[in-house]
């Protein structure tokens, strides 16, 4: 076995380096958007790429996300890898035209003669006293839309890993990026280039009691969750969805079915939220293993509030604990 070096690196740094890894690889990948050149991004997620690569490859942008992503859309059916940041997820909406009329469509309107290997990075998710329309989960609004992936990592291995599997990609990848995360969580991260697959979730934390899934900036909450629930008795089957779409239904399947109750955990609103399609798998696929109804931990269905009330608005460890104890008490 070949011993692979690793760094500790927050989960924005795993970011720039997966940024960095694969503009070295291919001479026709670039990064685009607002600020992302000489300011190295509002958070700093591109710094030190144009120095590096230059204004032909890590290029600042009008503030024109439909542009962006317009004109990302045309790079990669002439055979480039754009690499395109959405500044926060709320400003996407200006493009979802583009994206939900062109971008995803591509492939199938010309019969698979071209692809849109792009990636469009947007941070996401409320925690961090932002403005209004800086703190949007709006995931499941591309979840909807065929003909594009959605990942979210918790960790900055995974950052790094589906980073690079989504710019290799053949079709469009929507990359979401939790603010909260950015700086709060860090991990050992290998040099040089791996793959993280897309579609796969993966299980954190062993159980047997109850299967808890959730994905992004939950999980550090789920975790604090679910390590209260056992010094109470309760062992949680912690899952890791990463990818949104396409969700990995045959792990899903095989916690629910081991533990028999399920409680799913996300930001975004309940009404329509990604939580409602997970509900839809388990009672595909799983319903006669269940002993209890399955509990959902969501934002409330109202815009993301001020910062003086996003504790409020967010799930919390309480709240994921008071589902346990329902699905565990049925």
């Amino acid at each position: 076995m070949v011993a692979v070096n690793t760094k500790q690196m927050t989960l924005i740094q795993a970011v720039t380096d997966g940024l960095r890894t694969m503009l070295r690889e291919y001479d026709e990948m670039v990064v685009l958007g607002e600020d992302v050149g000489k300011n190295g991004g509002v958070f700093r997620a591109t710094e030190g790429l144009q120095e590096e690569f230059g204004e032909d490859r890590v290029m600042d942008t009008p503030l024109s996300e439909s542009g962006i992503i317009g004109t990302s859309v045309g790079m990669a059916l002439y055979g480039m890898k754009p690499v395109a940041e959405i500044q926060f997820f709320g400003f996407i909406y200006p493009a979802y035209d583009q994206i939900m009329s062109q971008a995803t469509r591509m492939r199938y309107r010309s019969m698979g003669r071209y692809t849109v290997p792009m990636v469009i990075r947007a941070p996401y998710g409320a925690g961090v006293r932002a403005p209004e329309i800086h703190s949007d989960s709006a995931e499941s609004l591309f979840t909807h839309m065929p003909g594009i992936k959605v990942v979210c990592p918790s960790t900055p291995y995974d950052a790094k890993g589906l980073l690079i599997s989504a710019i290799e990609d053949p079709d469009p990848v929507l990359f979401l990026e939790s603010l909260r995360l950015y700086r709060s969580v860090r991990g050992e991260v290998p040099e040089g280039k791996y793959t993280v697959e897309i579609g796969k979730g993966t299980r954190v934390k062993e159980g047997e009691d109850v299967t808890v899934i959730a994905w992004g900036a939950m999980m550090p909450v789920v975790m604090k969750a679910a390590e209260q629930a056992e010094e109470a008795g309760v062992a949680c089957d912690v899952i890791d969805l990463r990818t949104l779409y396409p969700l990995d239904k045959e792990l899903i399947a095989e916690s629910v079915q081991k533990t028999g109750r399920c409680v799913i955990v996300h930001e975004a609103h309940g009404t329509g939220g990604l939580g409602n399609d997970i509900v839809s798998i388990i009672n595909d696929t799983s319903f006669l293993y269940m002993k209890a109804p399955i509990e959902r931990v969501t934002g409330a269905d109202v815009h993301v509030p001020f910062w003086a009330l996003e504790e409020h608005y967010l799930p919390t460890p309480a709240r994921i604990r008071e589902a346990i104890d329902k699905a565990i008490h049925f």
